[in-house]
């Protein structure tokens, strides 16, 4: 991808980003109303009704293009491909806290090479391109932290993790500096503008972790999976990410890699 290329998908990014704000905003603090899909997650109207514009934009725009949705799943195309999820945070989102997101990622070939953290009820936005990541169109840098002592260290819930996943987990945050929760892609963004430090999670999707992995490599962080491999498609929804490579080192070690 050349950065006339990134740059005009960015673009398109921001406009659907923009869909989706509107969307989420004339919903929130409305909708209280939802319903349980077959994992039990909750699903609302805003849900729907985001994922299906952006959806129709992006068709609209590059009918080629293949595209994964947390609610309509995969829509198939060529090596092009959008991963969206219209409200990460659906449990925030419903609640009124306004730390849920829109997350919308442009892979080539399975690799994720632009990503949109929106965050429609404060105004704020992350977009990760190749060599630069922006928080409201001013730049964004991790805090470089390299020492797990000094870490500050975020996951979105327990109720996420296995017995033995959160054991790993809770032995690794016990040794940082300070350790808090909740956020979904939102700790990502504080992460990536240098408030956090580390963010270990599990049972994560793609369209949860497609979009948050260009916006924190671009800011100078490191995401991957427990192994320490790319994150992708086939990923195993377990995913650390971590304000510098040292950082990143010392929590595969604590989770097992």
């Amino acid at each position: 991808m050349t950065d006339m290329d990134a740059d005009l998908v960015a673009a398109f990014a921001a406009e659907l980003a923009d869909t989706a704000r509107t969307l989420a905003r004339a919903h929130f603090r409305k909708t209280t109303a939802f319903e349980r899909k077959a994992d039990e997650s909750p699903v609302t109207i805003a849900d729907k009704a985001i994922e299906a514009a952006l959806r129709a934009a992006i068709t609209a725009r590059f009918p080629g293009h293949a595209i994964l949705g947390e609610e309509a799943g995969l829509t198939r195309g060529d090596d092009h491909l959008w991963v969206v999820d219209p409200i990460d945070g659906t449990k925030s989102f419903i609640t009124g806290m306004p730390l849920f997101g829109a997350l919308i990622a442009f892979a080539r070939r399975g690799e994720p090479q632009v990503g949109v953290i929106e965050v429609p009820a404060l105004g704020e936005r992350w977009v990760g391109v190749p060599g630069r990541t922006t928080f409201n169109g001013e730049p964004a840098r991790v805090s470089g932290c390299g020492a797990l002592e000094d870490a500050r260290i975020y996951t979105t819930s327990p109720d996420f993790f296995t017995p033995d996943d959160w054991a790993l987990y809770d032995a690794l945050s016990r040794k940082g500096a300070m350790r808090r929760f909740g956020g979904d892609c939102y700790q990502y963004g504080l992460l990536a503008s240098g408030h956090c430090d580390l963010v270990v999670e599990t049972s994560l999707q793609p369209y949860d972790f497609m979009a948050l992995v260009p916006v924190v490599e671009n800011a100078g962080g490191v995401m991957t999976d427990w192994q320490g491999r790319p994150l992708g498609l086939g990923s195993d929804g377990k995913v650390v990410a971590a304000a510098s490579p040292a950082l990143h080192a010392q929590a595969l070690r604590h989770l097992g890699a």
